[in-house]
């Protein structure tokens, strides 16, 4: 996951927005309890989710992994007014985690957790979204990708995170494990795709963005 020099990434923290008291305790916190701490978006990963959805400015936003709480944090910050997150996760563990960041963050009437199978979840959402990220089981990226895209408004945003998968996409296609394979034919279906344009990011472990055109 790590592509970018550690003193690089720290300068390139040094000139970002600073992470705030109540993410930067579930920053501590994560690391401190949760396993698999890397799975946390982060300073500087979570800085530009915000930034995004800043300029964005989306009445509702569909994350897909919540983790324990910290990109629906950051992106929850560019709703527009009376707008809604709606982030699922399949792992009930993290729950109370999650709920009880984002109450100390006063962001209970705008973040609305569902806790459990995505693909389940998803086909019954009511909603158009401007915003969709998705942030979970690597192998189901392709499925999640045909349950959102009718769901994205006209000009609205598919982000994907993990694509470079620690730079695993480069290897030979027959030594691929599933996961891989998975995240490959994602980025793939997006390309292929004329409902939408794409830029792959190089930020962390690579972020893959989608616009809806039509």
């Amino acid at each position: 996951m790590d592509f970018i020099a550690k003193e690089i990434e720290a300068y390139a923290e040094s000139f970002t927005r600073e992470e705030g008291d109540v993410l930067a305790a579930l920053n501590r916190e994560t690391y401190a309890k949760i396993m698999t701490p890397r799975m946390l978006s982060g300073h500087l990963q979570g800085q530009v989710l915000r930034m995004f959805s800043q300029m964005i400015k989306p009445k509702n936003i569909l994350e897909i992994g919540t983790y324990t709480g910290y990109s629906a944090l950051c992106m929850v910050d560019g709703l527009q007014e009376g707008g809604k997150l709606i982030t699922i996760d399949v792992n009930e563990e993290l729950q109370d985690i999650i709920q009880r960041y984002v109450n100390e963050a006063g962001k209970s009437d705008k973040i609305d957790l569902r806790i459990g199978n995505a693909v389940e979840i998803i086909p019954n959402l009511d909603l158009q979204f401007d915003l969709v990220f998705i942030d979970a089981d690597k192998e189901n990226y392709p499925n999640y990708l045909d349950l959102v895209i009718d769901k994205v408004s006209v000009g609205g945003y598919i982000i994907a995170d993990n694509v470079l998968w620690s730079g695993k996409v480069l290897e030979d296609d027959s030594d691929l494990d599933k996961d891989t394979i998975a995240l490959k034919e994602y980025a793939r279906k997006l390309k292929e795709d004329p409902r939408v344009e794409t830029v792959l990011m190089p930020i962390r472990d690579g972020l893959l963005l989608a616009r809806k055109l039509a």
